[in-house]
């Protein structure tokens, strides 16, 4: 019985690698490129800016089309171009000012050969919740000692929360500290787990998608925190909370934190 188990496991992994196969050797075509000093901001600029246009452009139809409104955290906030462009011009600066040289030397130091193999499917699947969670309890834990300690929220975090009522392209409003905070605990993570390059790739385009929705200030129907059951995940609403009221849900995303340290307030409450 062991073996039969043992070799449906094993078809069924080796049809999840099947899955992402043509998908990795796609990608492969584009190897020299991947593997530039240039990539990593290329695609985390590309795919930040590509999750926050939809909402910059609701939040410029929403005073004319009021069906919107129903929609948005803060129906009377929207924000002007003078709030957005210095926030993506932050967001420019510091990938090509400080990112992109940290890039440089981790490129110079340990150039890699990407591998021909795709992962298997449920092994992605896997990587990229671990990774999440990973990334949730380090956040957790530096958000709360942000809050708690005057000077390192001044000197690190402040920044952040000029922006009461958050919205798309305010997510990356951020020092160069915290945003090397978070930029460790991303590589810290995929290398702790020995990630695939496609799941890394997966998991930062989840993670920036997940941050950007956060921030957006609208809270849809299909929004993330309404198809995670058990009210496992925060969401917008959980998030926009924070920002108004500082002393509560500082978890990024998922809710079991913030509930243990009783640190967790709904949004009903408000």
């Amino acid at each position: 019985m062991s073996s039969h188990n043992g070799s449906e496991l094993h078809v069924l992994c080796s049809s999840g690698q099947l899955f992402l196969q043509p998908l990795w050797d796609r990608l492969r075509t584009w190897e020299a490129l991947i593997q530039s000093p240039f990539f990593p901001v290329f695609f985390s600029i590309t795919t930040y800016v590509g999750f926050c246009l939809p909402f910059v452009v609701l939040d410029v139809l929403c005073p004319w089309v009021p069906a919107l409104r129903r929609y948005k955290i803060h129906p009377d906030f929207s924000p002007s171009a003078w709030l957005l462009l210095p926030c993506l011009g932050q967001t420019l600066y510091q990938h090509v000012v400080f990112v992109f040289p940290m890039t440089l030397l981790h490129w110079a130091a340990s150039p890699a050969l990407l591998p021909p193999e795709a992962p298997e499917l449920l092994q992605l699947v896997r990587h990229v919740v671990l990774c999440l969670l990973l990334f949730d309890t380090e956040f957790f834990v530096w958000h709360v000692l942000h809050h708690k300690v005057p000077w390192l929220y001044r000197t690190f975090h402040k920044m952040h929360h000029q922006n009461s009522a958050p919205f798309a392209l305010a997510t990356q409003y951020m020092s160069v500290g915290e945003l090397f905070s978070l930029g460790f605990f991303d590589m810290m993570n995929v290398l702790l787990l020995q990630c695939h390059p496609l799941t890394v790739l997966t998991f930062h385009v989840v993670n920036i998608w997940l941050s950007v929705e956060d921030h957006s200030g609208y809270d849809f129907p299909w929004s993330t925190h309404k198809l995670v059951p058990f009210g496992w995940y925060g969401g917008v609403e959980h998030h926009d909370l924070h920002h108004s009221q500082f002393t509560c849900n500082f978890a990024p995303y998922f809710t079991h934190w913030d509930k243990i340290l009783g640190t967790l307030r709904s949004a009903r409450a408000k």
